[in-house]
């Protein structure tokens, strides 16, 4: 170890090498004592021994009251330090820096994002090749921002990249920097941003990752009273002013920040050049990604080989991310332990994911008449999706309570759309008000069970009119962008007759479509409470009976 890394090691644990010295000269202090004590004792007369030992009593009665004034003391002053300087405490960061080798992350491992493992590799090469980058008069990076969907994988990608770039990595979340006290957060981004310059100095780089960025680099706006927005902006404040590096001397620290929430949510200065410089995007997998994903969480666990397909598990996931992935493999193992089972084959691997998208079975006893009402209920959302929602799936319908529900009709994406039109948003809410149009049907009134159907349906139609433009009367704007006092009541009334518009045609449409279905409807229905559960084979067997054929995609 050098001079230069020797004092930087200095400043880092400066507390730890005094505490270590002061022991250490006390260890040697008592040795010296006891051995002078000792020698002391085998020299003196018998009776000044005895007179010692007498005077033992009263030795110990002043160490107590010495013990207690001393203790009283000691009290009173640290409690002074804490009231006068104690908050200075709240402002300091104790996150450790792992070295690249500790982290464990290889490149090899992040799975399933290819573009944006490219995309973060050139970033990694940038950060290396530093002292390149400024030979031809170009900025060295100061932030990065990675976006996308939760379980996607940016926590992973980011380790990866300070693993292979070989450089300390400091990890936090934003909601540390967050507190009631106007200043700390402030305090900690100084700390935090201290302690990554000295790493930098040491090993030519450190790299900061915060994730959930958005709880620290929200929008700044006017504190509305306790000075809890005032705090936020103090905290928004300090991280710009560290992130242009306005210090003593330019060092090679890279800032990365993970967010979910829509790049607009960020506060407009973090995002421009010169701090978050680069965006990766990180969505989810495609159907290569997917197979790539279950090959490389597979050959951690015992399956068989000839009863899993891979690439039958990536078709049946559309829309499922890295973590989803990982959570199927990670449950399909714990019910083949339960089941005693050696290997993990198809039936844990489907078990795991319908308990994991519907949720543990309950033990409810429905009456009679409950379980007509569900079966009508998850038979009408059946029906209009096969029949009228090309995009999706009906996986399995159950009338068995699942979660906070009382049955369950499954209707994965069968492909991957990156872009939903009209007719996409229409089948959704056909799909969800498909319950309602049953149980009117059947019995001529509705149950509770419609809630999450009608904030479904209501959603889509606010969306379809409010914002994209897609109503009726032809408003056109993205009305829910504007302040509610910018729009006219009439403007309003129009909308939400629009929204109405779209849900009565809607309804109108799947209760023409489920009379002239009756005995189809019946069917599914008095399967179901004979059954609890419908499969997909046996879905599929009912409406080829009937002569239903699915429209194409």
């Amino acid at each position: 170890m050098n001079w230069k890394k020797f004092k930087i090691y200095v400043r880092l644990y400066w507390i730890r090498f005094l505490v270590i010295t002061i022991l250490a000269e006390l260890a040697i202090s008592l040795v010296f004592v006891v051995a002078v004590g000792v020698r002391t004792w085998n020299q003196t007369e018998s009776y000044l021994r005895e007179t010692q030992l007498a005077m033992i009593p009263l030795q110990l009665y002043l160490q107590v009251i010495m013990a207690l004034i001393f203790g009283v003391t000691y009290t009173f002053m640290w409690y002074w330090l804490f009231m006068k300087q104690g908050a200075q405490s709240f402002t300091q960061t104790k996150k450790k820096a792992l070295s690249g080798d500790d982290i464990g992350i290889r490149w090899t491992d992040v799975i399933g994002m290819d573009e944006a493992k490219q995309e973060a590799l050139e970033l990694v090469n940038l950060i290396r090749d530093r002292a390149e980058v400024q030979k031809i008069g170009g900025r060295i990076l100061r932030g990065i921002l990675m976006m996308g969907p939760p379980g996607c994988g940016k926590t992973y990608l980011a380790k990866a990249m300070a693993t292979e770039a070989n450089m300390p990595f400091i990890s936090m979340s934003g909601s540390e920097f967050v507190e009631m006290f106007v200043g700390v957060g402030a305090g900690r981004i100084r700390s935090l941003f201290s302690r990554a310059r000295l790493m930098a100095e040491m090993h030519g780089g450190c790299i900061i990752f915060i994730d959930e960025i958005d709880a620290v680099g929200a929008q700044r706006s006017v504190d509305r009273g306790f000075g809890g927005q005032t705090e936020a902006n103090t905290t928004v404040n300090q991280l710009l002013v560290e992130m242009d590096g306005l210090k003593e001397k330019d060092t090679n620290v890279v800032v990365i920040g993970a967010t979910n929430a829509p790049e607009n949510f960020l506060d407009r200065a973090l995002l421009r050049p010169g701090r978050f410089d680069r965006k990766i995007y990180v969505d989810k997998p495609n159907l290569e990604d997917r197979e790539k994903l279950f090959a490389y969480y597979l050959k951690k666990v015992k399956y068989d080989q000839n009863d899993v397909k891979i690439d039958r598990l990536a078709r049946i996931t559309v829309g499922d991310s890295p973590a989803d992935v990982s959570n199927i493999v990670r449950e399909a193992a714990l019910l083949a332990v339960r089941h005693k089972k050696q290997f993990i084959g198809m039936k844990e691997i489907d078990d795991a994911r319908e308990r994991i998208a519907l949720g543990i079975k309950r033990r409810i006893k429905l009456r009679e008449e409950e379980k007509w009402q569900i079966a009508y209920h998850e038979a009408g959302h059946a029906i209009v999706t096969y029949l009228l929602v090309p995009s999706q799936d009906v996986f399995k319908i159950t009338i068995t309570p699942r979660g906070h529900t009382g049955g369950v009709t499954w209707t994965p994406e069968r492909e991957e759309i990156f872009i939903h039109d009209q007719r996409h948003y229409l089948g959704q809410i056909k799909s969800s008000l498909g319950a309602y149009a049953a149980e009117k049907l059947k019995y001529g009134f509705t149950t509770g069970g419609v809630n999450q159907d009608f904030e479904v349906a209501l959603w889509y139609a606010h969306h379809m009119v409010w914002s994209w433009g897609m109503g009726k009367s032809g408003l056109l704007g993205n009305f829910d962008a504007l302040p509610s006092n910018y729009i006219s009541s009439e403007v309003k009334t129009q909308l939400d007759r629009d929204v109405q518009d779209i849900l009565r045609s809607c309804l109108q449409e799947i209760t023409e479509l489920l009379k002239k279905e009756g005995p189809l409807l019946d069917r599914l229905a008095k399967d179901l409470v004979a059954k609890q559960e419908l499969n997909y084979d046996e879905i599929e067997a009912i409406f080829k009976e009937f002569g239903k054929t699915r429209p194409a995609a």
